[in-house]
């Protein structure tokens, strides 16, 4: 068993077999290399802001059949959110880092590379741009603030470290433009993982997350809005922003003392047929509602969309429309080629047909999320479909994102929540990101007039001689386009 030297206390650190490459000092709890020249040591920039990450400095896994173990983490804030990036030592003295955003990850390596690169400033996410020989989408164009370090990395990075930084996808491929320092951005390849296909061990336990934020596990506490003084429900550890489902202010919960980011408009309540706080056992997963906000498309039909947190099993989305229930997850592998205003995609061997696009906003926003959500915020949605499962990419001017969405029936509701849910017992009809049924409601509409037109000229030219009769046929034809336009309204 090899030992060497704490170099914070001075204590010896065993190893506990030949292949570790860290240990933790059992006296002042420092994380020790082998071999410390393999990294340099950072220090800590400033406190890491402690999430709702499983990862932690320790972490260890297997990529492909190589060892490896985190020994470092840096803390990113953009203005909507934040992120991690792992740092990865292997055991082959190689290093990676591992991405770690809203409970999806991804493995990079530096690639070295001649080929021409776009500017950070031409890059828009949804746009599909020639890397590597490929055909990647743009999903993320980010300026981030360094705001934490921890443990051992390659360089050193001061107060006022800003990344520049665009991320790429293509099928479970990965690739990131790092432009932080010039121009000429550093180019890192790698694939989208999970933790359990890394095999990863030594995760934080849930206890830990919470305890990191000073609470219990599970408890929902109250934070009282600096802005109005409602209280705000939310799960301590799991998220740094909120929005007050009051004044709708938002609010960093990450500081030392909650502070209004921005001051919101008061409104009336909305009904929610899942409270917030609400609890539920998904596939042996507990699940908690911790968010829930109200959008509305093009057209001004509204729908609820509610965001579930599970220690192990991460994000997830309930949507409740006028037509049912479907619950969505956010896709970590991309159609391989897509291109805007394509008849349809393929992803996971699957081919989905175009439905349509059109434009959302939020028009209420409740509880916690793993970005920052606000009134007025704007998204560009296109759908698509293969029998009952749902595509939706959803794009706004920082982001692109995929989520797959299929029904879900109000009894299984019922049963998972138990007296907590509130909903009415619908049949689940529609699994999609939120596109309500007008549009086949006006779709309906249409083809009555339509009829009507058609069915009401030959009636107009022998009126004279059956005047009772068109009379008769005309309303027939009326009044139910009638009756629709005038539901529609109310």
């Amino acid at each position: 068993m090899q030992t060497v030297s704490c170099p914070s206390c001075g204590a010896e650190v065993h190893f506990r077999s030949h292949a570790s490459v860290m240990a933790v000092c059992e006296y002042c709890s420092t994380s020790v290399l082998k071999d410390a020249d393999a990294v340099r040591d950072l220090g800590k920039m400033s406190s890491v802001l402690e999430d709702y990450t499983r990862i932690q400095i320790g972490t260890s896994g297997v990529l492909g059949q190589r060892p490896f173990t985190v020994v470092g983490r840096l803390q990113l804030r953009y203005d909507a959110g934040l992120w991690n990036e792992w740092y990865l030592l292997f055991d082959d003295g190689a290093t990676s880092w591992l991405g770690d955003s809203s409970g999806l990850y991804t493995i990079t390596a530096e690639y070295r590379g001649t080929a021409a690169l776009p500017p950070f400033d031409a890059l828009h996410p949804g746009y599909t741009y020639d890397l590597n020989g490929a055909p990647y989408t743009a999903a993320e164009i980010r300026m981030a603030d360094c705001v934490g370090g921890q443990g051992e990395l390659p360089f050193k990075v001061g107060d006022g470290y800003q990344a520049r930084v665009a991320d790429f996808r293509r099928g479970s491929e990965f690739i990131t433009l790092d432009y932080s320092d010039g121009p000429q951005p550093v180019v890192y390849t790698g694939l989208a993982v999970t933790l359990e296909s890394l095999q990863c061990q030594l995760l934080r336990e849930d206890d830990a997350i919470q305890r990191a934020a000073g609470r219990y596990r599970g408890k929902l506490s109250a934070l009282d809005c600096p802005s109005c003084g409602t209280q705000i429900k939310y799960l301590p550890g799991v998220t740094t922003t909120l929005v007050c489902q009051s004044c709708h202010s938002q609010i960093d919960a990450a500081s030392p003392k909650a502070a209004v980011l921005a001051a919101g408009e008061r409104l009336a309540s909305v009904p929610m047929s899942i409270e917030l706080g609400a609890t539920a056992s998904i596939d042996n997963q507990e699940f908690t509602i911790i968010g829930m906000m109200r959008r509305a498309d093009d057209e001004g039909t509204q729908w609820n969309e509610y965001l579930l947190y599970g220690t192990r099993a991460g994000f997830s989305w309930l949507v409740e429309t006028d037509e049912g229930w479907s619950g969505a997850n956010v896709l970590s592998e991309w159609p391989l080629s897509y291109q805007p205003g394509a008849p349809g995609v393929v992803v996971e061997r699957t081919q989905y047909s175009k439905l349509y696009d059109y434009g959302s906003v939020v028009t209420f926003a409740a509880g916690a999320f793993n970005w920052r959500v606000a009134v007025g915020d704007r998204t560009q949605v296109s759908e698509y479909s293969a029998g009952q499962l749902r595509l939706a990419s959803e794009t706004t001017a920082q982001e692109m994102t995929w989520s797959r969405s299929a029904p879900v029936a109000a009894d299984q509701l019922a049963a998972w929540f138990g007296s907590q849910f509130k909903g009415p017992r619908r049949t689940a009809t529609v699994a999609g990101s939120g596109r309500n049924p007008r549009y086949h409601r006006n779709l309906a509409q249409r083809i009555i007039w339509v009829m009507l037109a058609l069915n009401a000229i030959p009636l107009l030219i022998n009126f004279s001689a059956t005047w009772f009769l068109s009379l008769i046929g005309a309303a027939a034809i009326y009044l139910p386009a009638w009756f629709l336009d005038n539901g529609e309204q109310t």
